[in-house]
């Protein structure tokens, strides 16, 4: 028997259906007007539709099965988090998670085999509906990712994640998985339990999935050592080392959802019914609670910086990077790992060498073959006289911080480059107007700032001068995008955006400390704020002799004869000479162990703070960004400003608002 449903039978809009000549049912996944797939509200109910129609047909015998996969390049990205703010009170939250537990539970009862066909992204409530699924296949192609990601938005599965991902592949595997939030590649999500079978490419998913159907595939059970593993003391060990190596990662005052999840999983791990309620009543106060409101909100923050590069642009090729240093040769790098061809110039073979072994680590790091390694390597060419200037979309320039040095190297370097090709400027501190001034064509320059470490820190500072073309600005954003990292455009000024915001906090620190507070209740006052190193141990790790420039740029009045002046002078400037305000051994500062009360750090953390909020302010008055959410944007991704409280100036406009409330309340 061949039986079609059409599109308009069910009245879809983000889904298409049909059942073949096999009596295979095809639900797939291509939400009006969006360019990747999300879980919201009209395609839950339109697939409540679909399953209700499976339902009925296979009473009847009219349908062998059912395949869940997508009609875009990723399966599903997760729920939509655009309705998430729409959840105001917990009675709201618990309403919306029964309709979908409801939805996924119909799911896992129909009588008929239902795949789940994986292409792509397959993250949070995606990858719940899949579990819920009787049978996940998914391609091994290099896009394709399985991921909790909830944690990061200061939250966990919802939709029964943690009860079928614990039935799919164990408390190891899946606790790692919903605790680190961590992208998973197809293969290890086999090996863990949560793919059913791999399949080479995505072209061959619909032919796996109507095998699967017609041969009537399930999941296999947990095997009983895993099995084993919910119960008892071993459980409760589990939990134990899962909420230590967490502890070390995270403070549960800051972000509680990962120790509320390990909770949950030490009571009910081997009592399903009594976890699936759990689960909600824990979810529920923890997606209306400020860390998950503000975390929504990074999110949103780093949604609206990509979206400033322009949107259909063809991608640079090949980028030339001037300076074989630690930032340079690091630069050259990550665009080599993003794909491009950078050739790297340095009057010094043996620099441009000692960048390309640095290279090669962090290669071998991210890339999953030798293949791909050899293929990176053989894109980073050294490139000492700087022949390879007039192939270049863009050049870098990350040479030493001289006003007179960089205006003769670019006035040099606009007479090679192509017309077209961009010239930008790694300077962390000279006006760009200044650098321009022997150019005929200043509007072609601008600033691309890059932080230390590169491969880490996800901003880069797309800076623009009074003269620096409009179009030249956007296609750096376009740039900063394709590589991965956030742009965010900044006024020309002395420290730019975030090592201006940045310099007030440090240098408050460093005052502190010379009127004799301990440099240890200094940063854990710090880290107690969220922050995610304290202020004296970053000076280290950035270097004292930069922060003495810093200092002398920006007007911080550092002396020669003040304590953190002798460390200059004494050559001990942090980490990279094994001692400056710490003594550095194996990477890591010596620390004395002590204990300081809550109060007092709690105060001392807002007198660090208080400078760098000024700033902030500062910033956003004199135009230096465009918006306070630029301000915070630009401070979260370039300082680590604690994510969880939403930007400075986020969290100082919550802080009047608690101060009034307070004064309000008191008179």
């Amino acid at each position: 028997m061949s039986v079609d449903t059409t599109h308009a039978d069910l009245d879809l809009k983000d889904w298409t259906f049909h059942i073949d000549f096999e009596d295979i049912a095809w639900a797939v996944f291509d939400r009006e007007n969006e360019s990747v797939n999300s879980l919201g509200r009209r395609p839950m109910e339109e697939l409540g539709k679909i399953v209700l129609e499976i339902e009925n047909k296979s009473s009847k015998g009219l349908v062998k099965g059912l395949v869940i996969m997508s009609g875009k390049s990723n399966f599903i990205a997760g729920a939509d988090i655009r309705e998430f703010d729409t959840y105001t009170t917990q009675a709201d939250v618990k309403t919306a998670l029964a309709e979908g537990i409801e939805l996924f539970d119909r799911i896992e009862a129909l009588r008929v085999p239902v795949v789940a066909a994986i292409h792509g992204y397959c993250l949070g409530g995606g990858l719940e509906l899949a579990l819920a699924c009787h049978y996940c296949i998914a391609d091994k192609e290099d896009g394709t990712r399985i991921a909790f990601p909830e944690v990061k938005l200061g939250i966990f599965p919802g939709l029964n994640g943690t009860l079928r991902s614990l039935k799919k592949a164990g408390p190891i595997g899946a606790m790692d998985v919903m605790l680190t939030g961590r992208m998973v590649r197809p293969g290890a999500a086999r090996a863990m339990g949560l793919i059913d079978k791999l399949v080479d490419t995505h072209h061959q998913l619909r032919w796996a999935a109507r095998k699967a159907i017609l041969k009537k595939h399930k999941s296999p059970k947990l095997a009983w050592w895993k099995r084993a593993m919910n119960f008892g003391p071993v459980r409760k060990y589990l939990a134990e080392q899962m909420r230590k190596k967490t502890a070390s990662k995270v403070r549960q005052d800051h972000y509680p959802a990962p120790f509320e999840l390990i909770d949950i999983f030490e009571k009910y791990g081997n009592d399903y019914d009594r976890l699936k309620r759990a689960e909600t009543e824990s979810f529920a106060p923890l997606m209306v609670g400020d860390t998950a409101k503000n975390l929504r909100r990074v999110f949103h923050l780093s949604e609206m910086l990509k979206n400033q590069a322009p949107k259909g642009g063809k991608d640079l090729q090949r980028a030339h990077v001037i300076g074989a240093g630690t930032m340079g040769g690091d630069i050259a790098a990550w665009c080599v790992f993003s794909g491009m061809e950078v050739s790297l110039q340095d009057m010094s073979a043996d620099a441009i060498e000692n960048a390309k072994k640095r290279a090669k680590k962090l290669f071998q790091k991210r890339l999953k073959s030798k293949v791909a390694v050899e293929a990176a390597m053989a894109r980073m060419i050294a490139d000492v006289g700087g022949g390879n200037v007039p192939r270049a979309d863009i050049i870098i320039e990350a040479i030493v911080e001289k006003l007179d040095i960089k205006q003769e190297l670019f006035a040099e370097l606009e007479v090679k480059a192509k017309p077209d090709a961009i010239l930008a400027t790694n300077t962390s501190s000279l006006p760009i107007e200044n650098i321009a001034r022997r150019l005929k064509n200043p509007e072609r320059l601008i600033g691309i700032h890059f932080f230390n470490p590169v491969a880490k820190m996800p901003l880069v500072e797309v800076i623009k001068a009074p003269s620096s073309d409009a179009d030249v600005i956007e296609r750096a954003c376009a740039f900063v995008t394709q590589i991965k990292k956030f742009p965010v455009v900044v006024k020309s000024n002395p420290g730019f955006l975030v090592n201006r915001v940045l310099s007030p906090y440090m240098f408050t620190a460093i005052a502190r400390y010379e009127a004799g507070i301990m440099r240890e209740k200094i940063d854990e006052a710090a880290l107690r704020f969220g922050m995610p190193m304290g202020p004296l141990e970053l000076c280290d790790i950035v270097g004292l002799d930069i922060c003495r420039n810093v200092s002398d740029t920006l007007g911080y009045g550092a002396t020669d004869d003040s304590e953190f002046g002798q460390l200059v002078k004494n050559g001990k400037l942090g980490k990279k000479t094994g001692e400056g305000f710490y003594v550095w051994e194996d990477g890591k500062p010596k620390k004395e162990e002590m204990n300081f009360s809550d109060e007092e750090l709690d105060k001392l953390a807002q007198e660090l703070i208080k400078p760098m909020l000024a700033e902030s302010e500062k910033c956003l008055k004199e135009g230096i960004v465009e918006t306070a959410d630029m301000v915070d944007a630009g401070v979260i991704f370039g300082t680590g400003f604690a994510p969880f409280r939403g930007g400075p100036l986020h969290y100082l406009e919550n802080l009047n608002e608690t101060n009034t409330s307070s004064a309000q309340a008191a008179e």
